[in-house]
């Protein structure tokens, strides 16, 4: 029987087509950081016992805002948050991606007030939180978050030529006590966020401390070093200089999770409530620390979805 050499061949196996690599969606990206900002400012506004800042037990120094209100904002801020990171995503850090984050943060302001009854609960975390965010969406998963800051800072180093001409409390202060405020804390690359309030929660965790006194510590270290422009506006350099030797006695004494820590914070409570001064600056800064942080532990962006829209 005589057999034909090619019947004996294997059949050629057909090429799979090639497919794209697989890549978060922009907008499924843009949810997950709106959801970790939110997220960040809620853990802040329920962290306790913060000195003279609006927690759990009561309003703090404000007379305008209460914890209710602190919650409705952090929430209502999500549909802008999603506008930036969509907005940012593929971008550049360049004078456009800027005057675009602006106009969407003044929106975002807009959404807070109605939220509020009008209360200014968090207009600095807008401009903190919403850099952070758009840096996040254009670098991506791998970035570091001195990297992130450093990125923000070069978006924040653009000015923003429709910019309304008014003249903010923080602009007041700053060019009477000769103080960087927020805006130089960002066009710096957030240097109380990546060199004092990571570094200082990274630090208590490794050392055992529970989430809320790590929590608690990064917020001492921010208070401690930072010209925090909320405290001059209510109580000028007394309020100030309170704040930053309280805050460093905090830590000095162990730290939140210890007994002598946690008299210090208390009389450091005290002391704010009766200057009628709160750290407002210092709790944005510290819930940026945690957005970068949850931006980093939970790998936000690296679910993938199959197959793209």
């Amino acid at each position: 029987m005589i057999t034909n050499s090619r019947s004996l061949r294997a059949p050629p196996v057909p090429r799979m087509p090639r497919m794209p690599r697989w890549r978060p969606r922009p907008r499924q990206r843009g949810l997950q950081l709106a959801d970790l900002a939110v997220e960040a400012l809620i853990d802040e506004a329920m962290l306790t016992p913060k000195p003279a800042l609006v927690d759990p037990r009561g309003p703090g120094a404000h007379h305008d805002l209460d914890l209710g209100r602190l919650l409705r904002s952090a929430r209502s801020l999500h549909g802008g948050f999603l506008e930036m990171a969509t907005l940012a995503a593929g971008g550049q850090p360049d004078q456009g991606l800027r005057e675009q984050l602006a106009l969407i943060g003044r929106q975002a302001e807009c959404d807070m007030l109605a939220a509020t009854g009008g209360s200014n609960a968090h207009r600095g975390a807008i401009w903190v939180i919403g850099l952070l965010l758009a840096a996040r969406a254009i670098a991506g998963t791998r970035a570091s978050a001195r990297e992130i800051a450093a990125l923000a800072g070069r978006i924040a180093r653009h000015e923003d030529r429709f910019a309304p001409q008014l003249v903010s409390h923080g602009v007041r202060v700053c060019e009477r006590y000769g103080v960087a405020g927020a805006r130089g804390q960002a066009r710096a690359g957030f240097p109380h966020v990546v060199a004092i309030g990571l570094p200082a929660l990274w630090s208590a965790r490794a050392r055992g401390a529970d989430e809320s006194c790590a929590q608690l510590d990064a917020l001492m270290a921010i208070m401690s070093s930072l010209d925090d422009t909320c405290l001059l506006y209510r109580g000028g350099l007394a309020a100030l200089r309170a704040a930053q030797c309280g805050a460093g006695a905090v830590l000095a004494a162990g730290g939140s999770c210890s007994a002598a820590g946690r008299r210090a914070l208390l009389r450091l409570d005290a002391q704010l409530l009766g200057l009628h001064a709160s750290p407002g600056g210092s709790a944005d800064l510290l819930a940026a620390c945690l957005f970068l942080d949850r931006t980093q532990s939970r790998g936000v962006v690296r679910c993938l979805h199959w197959p793209p829209r």
